[in-house]
């Protein structure tokens, strides 16, 4: 990949770097340390400005309502985004991660009736995912799915799913047939949240916040047309989904991460470590140069994943390298973030002292899911030796 900008390039960033700097909303600040419960309609509203000046989706293809962009025109988008410190989108797993797979998977009349509603945020999606018991064993998930007539009659549980508080739909993994491989007898359905039989249950974090939800199914009936790609090849489908996740989300957060980094070496000129700036200090400064070279290893690891995706047309394995290599840095910098700070470190929202408004307290705590969510850090070391270094599966 040539990583110098073309003619082409130059003027997508020129002109989305002139649409952002017109568009950008001037209260975001005000708004962005709220709970996502409150600021989302806020950011429904910004996705609904970025559909209406056609910046939604830059990735889809034109067809489907995108720009059709280039792997490095994408890598431009985030960069610009980040660099006005534009507010993020509504719908982020229905455009990042489930929308690309109806694309890819649906039925025409399924893309018609989908896709334009994820771009414009009016229907906001979660993914049903994970189980008590099938968590970092996705296959072995129980949620079942019988055929009576046209419906499905879904039965069963899905726990730590995004975004299940506001979802209007949900990309749902069940199992069709119990007499066939684990991984043979799976399928995925369109499921409207607001279904009979739906429940959600809000999991409070140590955050504070309930990000994550519990969903329970009760004979919950879903019409046999919102099966996704075909009846027991759900996996498949699942595992697109989770590609995606896995292989474009470091665009995204290496900017967050190197703002991140960047203010920690502002405040090590100011905090005092035993009577002096800890700038000063060699181990700190050491933790803080090792954090910043890694900020960009995980660059130069998401143009390969950009490479990859270029050669075949879909995110490979290598994704597992980003995803664990992102969600453990992350904790790396968080853990340095309180060694710096001290005491104040540990300050949340509203506290006077607090450094950045609480960001930091918020911050550690969260990453301690990092290594979990988009399948642990387990999970993605099994892909990486099996998948990229070839060596036997682990049983």
């Amino acid at each position: 990949m040539d990583l110098n900008l073309n003619a082409e390039e130059r003027a997508f960033r020129d002109e989305f770097r002139a649409w952002l700097e017109a568009n950008v909303p001037r209260d975001w600040p005000e708004w962005r340390e709220r709970p996502l419960e409150e600021s989302f309609d806020y950011l429904r509203t910004w996705q609904r400005k970025l559909y209406e000046g056609g910046w939604a989706a830059v990735s889809w293809p034109r067809e489907y309502g995108g720009r059709s962009a280039t792997l490095m025109q994408q890598a431009i988008f985030w960069e610009e985004m980040a660099r006005l410190e534009a507010p993020p989108m509504a719908n982020a797993l229905g455009l990042g991660l489930i929308g690309p797979t109806i694309i890819a998977f649906g039925t025409e009349a399924q893309k018609k009736r989908f896709v334009p509603k994820i771009l414009s945020a009016e229907e906001i999606w979660c993914q049903g995912f994970s189980e008590p018991n099938a968590g970092s064993d996705l296959a072995s998930l129980q949620t079942e799915a019988s055929l009576d007539g046209n419906y499905y009659v879904v039965n069963g549980q899905k726990v730590w799913t995004s975004y299940g508080w506001i979802g209007d739909w949900c990309e749902l993994v069940v199992r069709t047939d119990p007499n066939v491989p684990k991984h043979k007898g799976l399928t995925v359905l369109l499921m409207d949240m607001k279904s009979p039989g739906v429940e959600v249950r809000p999991l409070r974090q140590m955050t504070g916040e309930s990000e994550f939800n519990e969903l329970f199914f009760r004979d919950v009936r879903v019409p046999v047309e919102n099966v996704l790609g075909q009846v027991n090849d759900g996996w498949n489908v699942a595992i697109s989904t989770l590609m995606h996740e896995r292989g474009s989300y470091g665009a995204r957060l290496h900017l967050l991460f190197k703002r991140n980094i960047n203010r920690l070496i502002e405040l090590s000129r100011t905090f005092q470590h035993n009577g002096q700036p800890a700038a000063q200090n060699p181990l700190v400064r050491q933790k803080l140069a090792q954090c910043y070279a890694e900020i960009e290893i995980m660059r130069l690891n998401q143009l390969r994943a950009f490479s990859r995706i270029t050669a075949t047309g879909i995110p490979g394995p290598e994704g597992s390298i980003q995803k664990l290599f992102w969600s453990e840095l992350n904790q790396r910098v968080q853990q340095i973030a309180q060694e710096l700070l001290g005491p104040y470190g540990q300050l949340a929202k509203g506290d006077p002292l607090a450094v950045d408004n609480g960001i930091w307290s918020y911050g550690y705590l969260r990453t301690r899911g990092n290594t979990i969510e988009a399948g642990t850090s387990e999970v993605q070391r099994n892909i990486i030796g099996h998948f990229v270094l070839g060596l036997p599966r682990s049983y």
